[in-house]
């Protein structure tokens, strides 16, 4: 279980993939029950806008954590969203590796974040052939910030938390 939330932890670092956040912060709507925790942010002039929430069990374990994370774009750069999310992806796959899991992913598809067209992919981690987390990795851009919005959590929590994750997506003001 201690190797578990160890690897729930190590989820939330794979969103600082992106580095210059916007100052205005985005509104997100954490679900009832679910504890809003304090992320570092980048350095004072990196920007690294972040903000999490965790929904704990009966003892206070992490069973599944939001996060979304929130990225500065020059104005004349243009982001390739499937190749952010292949890097973000090869990296929870080399992490989780390396913690003795093994992950599938699913193909980089279209999907939608708040208002913002959007791509998507999930990754199914098991160990001994046994479920054990999921993640999801959503991640879209409008006009001068790119924005990551994932959740990730224990087999069974995940897929409770469906309805929760989708509201708090589908919620946020961008």
């Amino acid at each position: 279980m201690i190797r578990l939330c160890r690897s729930l932890i190590i989820l939330s670092g794979v969103l600082s993939v992106l580095a210059r956040a916007h100052a205005d912060e985005p509104v997100v709507a954490w679900p009832p029950g679910w504890q809003v925790e304090a992320v570092a942010q980048g350095e004072a002039g990196s920007g690294v806008s972040r903000q999490r929430a965790v929904k704990n069990d009966a003892q206070g374990m992490p069973l599944m954590v939001m996060e979304l994370t929130v990225s500065r774009v020059q104005p004349d750069h243009q982001v390739n969203l499937e190749a952010v999310l292949l890097e973000m992806r090869k990296s929870v796959q080399k992490d989780f590796f390396q913690g003795g899991y093994q992950s599938v992913c699913n193909r980089i598809h279209s999907a939608t974040l708040s208002r913002l067209p959007a791509l998507e992919t999930t990754c199914t981690i098991t160990q001994n052939g046994r479920h054990v987390l999921s993640q999801t990795l959503v991640a879209a851009v409008d006009a001068d910030k790119a924005y990551v919005f994932s959740y990730a959590g224990q087999a069974e929590a995940y897929k409770a938390s469906q309805n929760e994750i989708e509201a708090a997506r589908n919620g946020l003001k961008l």
